[in-house]
């Protein structure tokens, strides 16, 4: 087996494994795709870098798209996609495990930090770093190879989210979709991505905090 072929076998083992972890909902996903990506990146002998991290050209420019990228994309979640998939499917999106939220300032905190942590920082690095490696060695790099390395793994982001029920399924696959836009405008650098995310997060939990659970704004 050449060398090329043999690294196409494991890219091959390494998707299967992280769509497991997906679908079988092992531990938590995230955690788990992150053990693969040391692993990974430890047999490739390479390091972080790899997954998409690199010093943007301009820092207040990228802090600043992605704040009012994730603004925008909370306004539309909220005023269009959120309501329309409220109407087709008779529910609404699972909030249930921030019921302890509103109001309560010592639970935001906590909140706020799983945000930047876990979700911003660790679900970026499993989903839009070392997803979308994988998938762009084994669907090339050039445009239809990006569409559908973003597709596929936005959609399994999404599905990592099924706690949230159907809408949240579908409102997180389509979030996803933005920050892997987000990424490539950014020269394929997570950092972008991480930051949108961070700031989405963010904003919808201290809105939670202030209201309440927000099914739409019509």
């Amino acid at each position: 087996m050449s060398t090329k072929a043999f690294w196409k076998v494991i890219n091959i083992i390494e998707l299967a494994a992280i769509v497991t972890a997906i679908l079988l909902d092992l531990f938590i996903p995230t955690l788990v795709i992150l053990g693969l990506m040391i692993i990974s990146l430890f047999i490739r002998r390479e390091n972080i870098v790899a997954i998409g991290f690199k010093r943007p050209q301009s820092w207040p420019a990228m802090i600043g798209i992605a704040f009012v990228g994730a603004f925008c994309l909370q306004l539309f979640d909220a005023g269009l996609l959120m309501p329309i998939l409220n109407r087709l499917t008779g529910t609404t999106i699972d909030t249930s495990g921030f019921a302890n939220l509103q109001g309560n300032l010592g639970q935001l905190l906590i909140i706020l930090a799983f945000s930047w942590t876990l979700a911003a920082l660790g679900e970026e690095m499993a989903y839009r770093g070392y997803l979308q490696k994988v998938l762009s060695s084994l669907l090339g790099n050039r445009r239809f190879g990006f569409i559908l390395t973003a597709l596929i793994s936005s959609l399994l982001f999404g599905l990592a989210h099924t706690e949230q029920g159907l809408i949240g399924v579908f409102v997180t696959t389509s979030d996803a979709l933005f920050f892997s836009w987000l990424k490539h405008k950014f020269d394929n650098n997570l950092l972008a991505a991480i930051l949108a995310h961070g700031f989405y997060n963010s904003l919808g939990v201290i809105i939670f905090y202030f209201t309440g659970p927000i099914d739409g704004l019509w």
